[in-house]
């Protein structure tokens, strides 16, 4: 059985970071093995929250504890998401490579979870950088939405072919694969977020409707179905594509419901069987 080793953050109400990744992997019959970096009550999104933040010594004796069970031999890959500190990120990138030492080719898929357009940084001034510079060139495949790949490329992507440039760019210092989340451009058809995935020798696009409202948590199931596909054996245009099918399928029910957290539960169906689907077209 395909396993993933998921370091993130947890929310007791609502679906962000570990709250919605594992549950979508699970649904996916990946099994999950969670490492919470925070538990709050709710998303920060919000006015107020409640609840701890862990130590990177307590997160990693989580994971050591896991590897004394024998279980990092049979992980196939380790997925992280908001990291909170530049010593959690120290920590986690010491838990990639423990797992890559236990088990021959496991992959890292990281979300470099930092900030988004309009809304700008949301996290600690040291983890832009730390993310850039330490993090993204040990990871196999990388998930960034559009303000995250800007920052990271140091450039203003506003075309396919910029987006195209930066995956690139992201490309040769690291990662083998590269997922933009979500993007906007000027050439890719009106009222569309596109999402672009990318190696050395290829990259494909699939546009979806545009729905007018802000879905925390929606980056974080976008990176768990990407990966679970990849470790499926999909090719990356059909990665991509369920990727598109699933996370659009869920955004629509969930704006259909009124609700402003994520309807992962009411929407599960979805994850399996969507009710939308995209072609993936490929640029180059």
């Amino acid at each position: 059985m395909t396993t993933v080793l998921s370091i993130q953050s947890s929310v007791a109400y609502g679906h962000v970071g570990n709250s919605a990744a594992a549950f979508a992997l699970m649904r996916l019959g990946v099994e999950t093995y969670p490492v919470l970096t925070v538990h709050y009550s709710n998303t920060t999104a919000y006015q107020s929250w409640r609840g701890p933040v862990f130590k990177a010594a307590e997160v990693a004796d989580v994971i050591r504890g896991v590897d004394e069970r024998g279980a990092l031999a049979g992980v196939d890959a380790v997925l992280t998401g908001y990291q909170g500190s530049e010593e959690m990120g120290a920590t986690i990138l010491d838990a990639v490579a423990l797992v890559r030492s236990r088990r021959l080719g496991a992959v890292y898929c990281c979300d470099p979870v930092m900030g988004d357009v309009g809304r700008g940084f949301y996290v600690a001034s040291g983890i832009p950088g730390f993310l850039r510079d330490h993090v993204v060139p040990k990871a196999d495949i990388v998930t960034p939405n559009q303000f995250e790949l800007d920052f990271l490329t140091d450039r203003r992507t506003k075309s396919l072919a910029d987006l195209l440039a930066g995956c690139d760019q992201l490309i040769a210092q690291g990662p083998a694969t590269v997922l933009v989340t979500s993007a906007t451009a000027e050439d890719a058809p009106t009222d569309t977020i596109a999402m672009v995935a990318a190696r050395a020798d290829q990259a494909w696009l699939v546009t979806t409707p545009l729905i007018d409202r802000v879905f925390t948590g929606s980056g974080d199931v976008t990176s768990a179905v990407f990966l679970a596909k990849l470790l499926a054996g999909d090719s990356l245009d059909q990665a991509l594509a369920q990727t598109a099918d699933i996370v659009y399928s869920i955004l629509e029910a969930t704006a259909r419901s009124g609700q402003r957290e994520l309807q992962l539960v009411a929407a599960q169906d979805q994850i399996v069987h969507p009710s939308h689907h995209f072609e993936a077209v490929r640029l180059r």
